[in-house]
Formats: structure tokens, sequence, C-alpha cells
């Protein structure tokens, strides 16, 4: 049993950074990928940065060169850092963990207003 507890969300403008925090519980988490996915009104949900145990990275095109994933496995923490956020970066983020059953977060609101 994995549990994912987000923080971080908010309402920023045009620019600006925000970053994502995601605490996991469950014996295995260090072991499984870790990921962030995120979903806009009307839109599906879609990857945004995913890492592995190892912390080898992979990114959505659209988020590349402004988004960082990071993992502690001290701690059991996942965090995205986002940089010059734009308003189509709007949307609820999801942590997501796989192992071979995957967990979801309750997800946390991201604004950017132009």
């Amino acid at each position: 049993q994995v549990r994912l507890d987000e923080s971080g969300g908010g309402l920023v403008q045009a620019g600006g950074s925000l970053r994502l925090s995601c605490t996991a519980s469950g014996s295995i988490v260090r072991f499984i990928p870790l990921g962030w996915y995120r979903q806009a009104p009307g839109k599906q949900r879609e990857l945004v940065a995913e890492i592995t145990s190892g912390g080898s990275t992979s990114y959505a095109d659209s988020v590349k060169g402004r988004f960082t994933i990071s993992r502690d496995n001290n701690k059991s923490t996942v965090r995205l850092q986002m940089n010059s956020l734009k308003p189509e970066d709007s949307a609820v983020y999801y942590c997501r963990a796989n192992s071979n059953i995957v967990y979801w977060g309750q997800g946390t609101q991201v604004t950017v207003s132009s």
C-alpha cells in the first residue's frame, strides 16, 4: 500500500515559479518510479515528469528546460520545481507511484495568471 500527499500548489503570475512536493508512504516507495501528472479542465491527464528509483528522469516536451523533478529516497519525497510558468501550465497536478499497481495523490491546483 502506498499513500501520496501533495503540497505546494497555488496561484502565480506567468514567468514565476512554484515547487510541488509529494510525500510517499509505504515500504516499497524507494524502489519504484515516482512521477507528476497534470490534468487541465476538459483535457486528459498527462505525464509531466517521472523519476526512477535510480534517479533517471523523463519530461514532457512542453516542460523540458523549465521543470525539474527530484527525489529524496531517505525522506520518501518527490519534488517538482517549476520555473518560467505559463498560463497553459495551469492544471491540477497529481503525484503518481507505479508498482504494477498505480497509486495517485489527491492533487494540488496550480494556476498561472497571464
